[in-house]
């Protein structure tokens, strides 16, 4: 299966139209499967007081409430359709994270989105959760600041929206009895993609801990993949030839642009250059069978060697130590037949440095 890139416009628009469509030539341009946004209402998401996160100060260079940063970051929903109607033009997949219910209902009943990504702020947020689980859409959860036994809460959460054919009442009992059914493994299977994520901006790299993504892999036996937040392209290039079928990325026309999330984000050069990492990583990782390749057979009889005469031989003499070699082309017989040479009467005369053939 081919590793699935996500060119995360997210608010890198700076509440712009132009920009965003200009996001989406720019993903296309660097041959992503998906170009995603953020879809939210301010006043539906954060509190007027709510405070800025370090890193949103620090990349804005503004200290204002996350209310109002956000409230010029939103795109109206007539944008958002004219958006997925591009997308469709230029035959790349849009998606877009919802961070309120409201936002939810618009991207499933009105924008008709089959796929839906569970924000790493969203994990805890059991309702939330639950409304994501009850659309029927492939779910895409990500595990930014998240111990195993939270996602195993959120997953229990999912399996039961994706089993609860007789609508009994959510509790966390019921969660966990979901969980450990066999529909709701089952159901998990089929619906969810784990992302490992680290959630801060960019992301040191001594904290990716890119192994935690195959921890979930094996914990959890589902489809993983990594949601990248580091600088550069080295940590998600790393994270599929480690086997992630997902990557997701941050990406901006220009990160000296103000706005919360372009310091830590790819321009569209680097995206470009890291969709073709990631292609070329994907093709060298192969079917793991272990075996010489089309192009490694021409070079067999150049690189390895045969068993060659080191001194003149009569026909009946013996095969000794000093009279029998190892040397280059492989045309000959194996070296793994030295040993069964060793005092055996040669059966016809040899020339220093002919091959044998036996």
């Amino acid at each position: 299966m081919s590793v699935k890139i996500i060119a995360e416009a997210g608010v890198n628009h700076n509440g712009s139209k132009d920009l965003a469509f200009k996001l989406i030539d720019a993903a296309y341009a660097a041959g992503v499967d998906i170009v995603k946004f953020q879809t939210f209402k301010a006043k539906n998401l954060v509190t007027k007081s709510a405070q800025q996160a370090e890193y949103q100060t620090r990349n804005t260079g503004v200290d204002e409430s996350q209310f109002e940063m956000l409230s010029r970051l939103e795109l109206d929903y007539e944008t958002h359709k004219e958006l997925v109607t591009y997308c469709n033009k230029l035959d790349i997949e849009f998606l877009s994270t919802a961070f309120d219910k409201e936002s939810l209902q618009f991207l499933v009943n009105d924008l008709k989105l089959k796929t839906l990504k569970i924000p790493s702020g969203e994990l805890t947020n059991a309702p939330f959760v639950l409304e994501h689980t009850q659309t029927g859409c492939d779910l895409i959860v990500s595990t930014g600041m998240a111990s195993l036994a939270e996602v195993e809460a959120a997953l229990g959460v999912i399996a039961f929206g994706l089993t609860n054919s007789s609508k009994s009442q959510p509790s966390e009992l019921a969660f966990a009895a979901a969980y450990i059914s066999e529909a709701g493994q089952a159901a998990l299977k089929d619906k969810v993609t784990l992302l490992h994520c680290t959630t801060e901006y960019p992301a040191p790299v001594n904290e990716i801990n890119l192994s935690a993504m195959n921890t979930l892999s094996s914990t959890f036996k589902l489809t993983v993949g990594y949601s990248d937040h580091s600088a550069g392209i080295t940590i998600p290039v790393a994270a599929t030839a480690l086997g992630a079928q997902l990557i997701e990325k941050h990406f901006t026309l220009d990160k000296t642009m103000p706005g919360p999330d372009h310091k830590a984000s790819l321009e569209p050069d680097e995206l470009t250059a890291m969709v073709s990492a990631i292609r070329d990583v994907e093709q060298a990782l192969g079917n793991g069978i272990k075996g010489p390749q089309p192009s490694e057979i021409k070079n067999k009889p150049i690189a390895r060697k045969s068993l060659v005469v080191a001194e003149a031989m009569k026909a009946g003499e013996l095969f000794t130590e000093s009279n029998l070699t190892v040397k280059r082309p492989g045309t000959g017989t194996s070296p793994y037949l030295y040993w069964s040479l060793l005092g055996k009467a040669a059966e016809q005369d040899y020339s220093e440095g002919d091959i044998i053939h036996v």
